[in-house]
C-alpha cells in the first residue's frame, strides 16, 4: 500500500471522479477526507466503504466550496483528525452554459468560486502543512477546457484556464520543498450526471442514444469514447508515487485525443 500513512482530502468526492480519487487512495491505504453533497445516508455509506478499503480513517466534511472559511477549516480538521494532509485534490466544480450576454452574474461568480478560488484557498490552508512535512501531492481536476474553448462556456472556461496558472504558480513557490502541484485534465468523463443528461437531449434534438452519445457528447474526442472517473483516478494515484515527483506544473490530458488537434 503505498499511501499508508498519508491523508488525502478530496473536494467534491461524493460521486463521480472525486469518489473514484477517494477509492483509489483508499486502496493504497491513505485515510480519506470526502467532501460534497449528497444523500445523508449514502455518504456513510461510502464512508464506511472507504475505511474498510484502507483500514484507515474516514472522514466527511460539508465544507461548502464558496465559503473561505469552511475551506480553511476542512483543512485543518483533516490535519487534526489525522495527523496531517499529504494529499489535496480540488475536484469541486459546477457548469453552466448560456451566451454572454444572457449568463447570469450570479452563475458566473458560483463558478469562479467552486472551480477556482476553492482551490486557491485550499492550497493556502494545505500548503505551510506539506512544507513542514518536506512531502506533498497537489492535484487538481481541470478539464479539455483548460486547453481550449466551446461557446456559451465563458466562466467555466474562464476558472479552468485560471486553475492551470493557479497550479503552475504554485508549483513553483513549492518545488525545493517535497512537494508537486500539477492538473488532470479529462475530456468528457462518463459519469452519472452525463448519462442523466442523455434521454432528454434525445427528445429534444430528435436523436438516438447513439446519436447523442457520438455526435454531441463525444463529438470532440476522436476516440469516441468516454473518459472513465477510474481512468482519471488511476493518473492521480501514479503523481502521488515517488516516480512522479519530477512531475510538477503540469497539466496531463485525459480526452481521448480532444486536445490533440
Amino acid at each position: 500500500m503505498i499511501l499508508k500513512g498519508k491523508t488525502a482530502v478530496i473536494t467534491g468526492s461524493t460521486s463521480g471522479i472525486g469518489l473514484a480519487y477517494a477509492l483509489a487512495f483508499a486502496a493504497e491505504g491513505a485515510a480519506v477526507v470526502i467532501n460534497g453533497f449528497g444523500d445523508a445516508e449514502a455518504i456513510e455509506t461510502i464512508r464506511g466503504e472507504l475505511a474498510a478499503a484502507s483500514g484507515a480513517a474516514a472522514l466527511y466534511d460539508a465544507a461548502d466550496m464558496t465559503k473561505p472559511e469552511q475551506i480553511a477549516s476542512l483543512v485543518e480538521r483533516a490535519a487534526d483528525e489525522t495527523g496531517s494532509v499529504d494529499i489535496l485534490v480540488n475536484n469541486a466544480g459546477v457548469q453552466h452554459v448560456a451566451p454572454i450576454e444572457s449568463f447570469p452574474p450570479e452563475k458566473m461568480e458560483a463558478i469562479l468560486a467552486i472551480n477556482l478560488t476553492s482551490a486557491w484557498y485550499a492550497m493556502r490552508a494545505a500548503v505551510p502543512l506539506m512544507k513542514a512535512n518536506g512531502w506533498g501531492r497537489i492535484i487538481s481536476t481541470a478539464s479539455a477546457h483548460s486547453l481550449v474553448a466551446s461557446p456559451n462556456k465563458s466562466a467555466y472556461v474562464m476558472a479552468k484556464h485560471g486553475l492551470v496558472g493557479l497550479t503552475k504558480t504554485i508549483a513553483l513557490e513549492t518545488a525545493q520543498h517535497g512537494v508537486t502541484v500539477n492538473c488532470i485534465s479529462p475530456g468528457y468523463v462518463w459519469t452519472p450526471l452525463v448519462e442523466a443528461q442523455i434521454p432528454d437531449t434525445m427528445t429534444a434534438r430528435g436523436m438516438t442514444r447513439e446519436q447523442v452519445m457520438n455526435d454531441v457528447l463525444l463529438a470532440a474526442q476522436p476516440t469516441k469514447a468516454f473518459v472513465t472517473p477510474e481512468q482519471v483516478a488511476a493518473l492521480a494515484l501514479f503523481l502521488c508515487r515517488d516516480e512522479a515527483k519530477a512531475i510538477t506544473g503540469a497539466n496531463l490530458s485525459v480526452d481521448g485525443g480532444w486536445t490533440a488537434a
